[in-house]
C-alpha cells in the first residue's frame, strides 16, 4: 500500500485507535498504537522543535501493524514504502530504521530510537491526532516540491 494523500494517511493513523503492537517486544508490555504515535511524536516535537521530518516520523512509524498484521519483521520496512510516496525519502528511512536492531544509526535516528522507547513507556497527554493535520501537510508539500524538482 501505498499514501497518496494526507487523508489516506490520516485515516489510517485514526485506525491505529485501541490497535495494539505486536507482542514480542522487550518487557512484554503491549501498546496502543494511536497513543503510542501520538507519545512519540509529541516527545521529538519537545526535543527537536524546528525537525518536522523527524517528527512526522515518529508519528507513522508504527502503522505497519496495520499493513500487514502478524508478520512483526516487516513492519518497519512495510510503513517505510506506504510513507515514501507522500512524505520523502527521509521519514521514510527514519521509520524503516527505527527498530534498534536495524543497524548502525546516525544522531536522527538514534533520537527517534529512544522517542520511541520513552512513548512506550511514559503515560502523558500527548494530544490529539488532528494536531498533527498541519505538520504532516507541511512535510507533503515539502516532499511533492521536491520531487518535482527532480
Amino acid at each position: 500500500m501505498e499514501l497518496r494523500s494526507v487523508e489516506e494517511l490520516m485515516d489510517l493513523l485514526y485506525a491505529c485507535r485501541s490497535a495494539l503492537d505486536a507482542p514480542g517486544f522487550p518487557g512484554g508490555r503491549r501498546v496502543d498504537l494511536h497513543q503510542h504515535a501520538l507519545r512519540t511524536a509529541a516527545v521529538l516535537r519537545r526535543s527537536r522543535p524546528a525537525d518536522k521530518e523527524l517528527q512526522v516520523a515518529g508519528l507513522v512509524h508504527a502503522i505497519g501493524p496495520l499493513l500487514r498484521p502478524g508478520d512483526r519483521t516487516a513492519h518497519p520496512d512495510c510503513a517505510a514504502d506506504a510513507v515514501r510516496p507522500l512524505l520523502g525519502e527521509r521519514v521514510a528511512g527514519l521509520v524503516r530504521g527505527h527498530r534498534p536492531d536495524s543497524g548502525p544509526a546516525d544522531d536522527d535516528l538514534l533520537r527517534l530510537r529512544q522517542a520511541d522507547e520513552e512513548g512506550r513507556h511514559i503515560g502523558f497527554a500527548a494530544g490529539v491526532l488532528e494536531d498533527w493535520r498541519t505538520v504532516l501537510e507541511l512535510v507533503a508539500a515539502r516532499n511533492s516540491r521536491l520531487g518535482a524538482v527532480d
